[in-house]
C-alpha cells in the first residue's frame, strides 16, 4: 500500500472502501509500527500528554471556580432547608392575647410600636393581629415575621415577673451584692435589654418584673431557670439566664411561655432553636455547615448541644468560624428594637 497514494486519494474513496484498505495487512502493520514507535518515543522522553481543558469543556462542565461556586450553592441551599424552612416552624406556645395584654399594661405603646413598623414598610394584617388580637393561635416563626416576634417576646420577657429578672445576673453580674433594692434596679436598667427597650410607655424600669402575664408554678420557674442557663446566643457569651441583650430577655419571654402551657423540655430547647436560627440566621448556617464538614447531619445532633456555649455562644462561634468559611450574612436582627 502507497501512502501517498491513500493521501491524495482519500477524500475521493467511499466509506467501503476505506474499510477495506483498514483492513488490509500492510495498512495495520504501518498501523502497529507507527503505535509501537510513539509508545517508545513517550517512554523514553518521559513527554506529558496530559490534556487541557479546552473551550468547549469549559462551556459544559465549567471552569474549577465555576464548579466550586455550584457545589457551594447547592450545599447552601439543602442547608437553609434544614435550618430554615421556607414556611417557618410553628411554635408549641399559643399566643393568645398577650399582645394585647402587653398594650395595655404600657410594656408596649401601641403608637410607637407602629410607627416604627410603619418606617420599615408597614405591618400586615397578622402582624397587627399578634399585637392587638384575643384568640391567636401557635406562634410560628419565619424568615418574614423573626423581628416582629423578636420584639414582642422581648416586651413579654422584660415585663413578666420571674426571678430571674429579680435575683439572677441581671442584678448581680459582677458578683456584688447591691446596696440597696434601688441600686441594683438602676443597674439593672443599664443594659441593653433594659436601657435599650425604648417602646414602653413611661419608663422601662417601671415595667421590669412587673406584670403577670404568664404565673409559672415553682416546678415551671425551675424548668425555666434549668433551660435558660443552656440556652446560649451568638452575639456575646451569656446565656439566656443573663437576659443583657434583647435576644435573651425575648427567649426568656419564650421559656416562660412555653414552660406555662406544660411544653416539654425537650421540645423547649427545639423550639429555642428554631427561634435561635431565624434570628441570627448566617451563625446557625455556618454551625450547620461546621458540623456537616464534621460528619454530622443537623437533624442528628441535639437542639441543647448546639445551644450550648461550645457552638452558640460568641466565643464558641468564634471559634467555628476559624475552622470553616463562614456563610455570607443573611438578613437577621440586631440587638436594637
Amino acid at each position: 500500500m502507497n501512502i501517498k497514494f491513500l493521501k491524495d486519494n482519500l477524500k475521493r474513496i467511499s466509506f467501503n472502501q476505506l474499510a477495506l484498505i483498514v483492513k488490509k495487512p500492510a495498512f495495520l502493520g504501518l498501523l502497529s509500527v507507527f503505535l509501537a514507535v510513539s509508545v517508545a518515543v513517550y517512554a523514553f522522553l518521559n513527554l506529558d500528554v496530559r490534556v487541557k481543558r479546552g473551550p468547549l469543556l469549559t462551556v459544559l462542565f465549567g471552569s474549577d471556580e465555576m464548579r466550586k461556586q455550584r457545589f457551594a450553592e447547592k450545599q447552601l441551599v439543602q442547608l437553609e432547608a434544614a435550618v430554615l424552612p421556607s414556611n417557618g416552624m410553628v411554635l408549641p406556645a399559643v399566643w393568645g392575647d398577650l399582645g394585647s395584654q402587653l398594650v395595655e399594661a404600657g410594656v408596649i405603646d401601641a403608637e410607637k410600636f407602629e410607627k416604627l413598623y410603619a418606617s420599615r414598610g408597614g405591618m400586615s394584617e397578622e402582624d397587627k393581629k399578634l399585637l392587638y388580637g384575643k384568640d391567636n393561635g401557635n406562634l410560628k416563626i419565619t424568615q418574614e415575621n423573626s423581628g416582629l416576634l423578636l420584639n414582642l417576646l422581648w416586651a413579654l420577657g422584660l415585663g413578666n415577673k420571674n426571678e430571674i429578672l429579680e435575683k439572677g445576673p441581671m442584678m448581680t453580674y459582677d458578683g456584688k451584692t447591691p446596696a440597696s433594692p434601688a441600686g441594683a434596679l438602676a443597674k439593672a436598667g443599664q443594659f441593653a435589654s433594659t436601657g435599650g427597650w425604648t417602646l414602653a410607655r413611661g419608663d422601662t424600669m417601671n415595667h421590669y418584673s412587673m406584670h403577670r402575664f404568664v404565673d409559672l408554678t415553682p416546678e415551671q420557674e425551675e424548668l425555666v431557670k434549668r433551660v435558660s442557663q443552656g440556652v446560649y446566643r451568638p452575639c456575646c457569651g451569656n446565656p439566656t439566664h443573663f437576659p443583657d441583650c434583647n435576644h435573651g430577655m425575648a427567649m426568656l419571654g419564650l421559656l416562660e411561655l412555653m414552660a406555662s402551657q406544660g411544653i416539654s423540655e425537650q421540645d423547649m430547647y427545639k423550639s429555642a432553636l428554631a427561634v435561635n436560627s431565624f434570628w441570627f440566621p448566617s451563625n446557625y448556617l455556618t454551625i450547620a455547615k461546621y458540623l456537616e464538614a464534621k460528619g454530622f447531619t443537623w437533624d442528628k445532633v441535639g437542639p441543647k448541644a448546639i445551644l450550648g456555649a461550645n457552638f452558640s455562644s460568641g466565643s464558641g462561634y468564634a471559634q467555628i468560624r476559624s475552622e470553616v468559611e463562614p456563610v455570607k450574612p443573611k438578613s437577621g436582627g440586631g440587638c436594637g428594637v
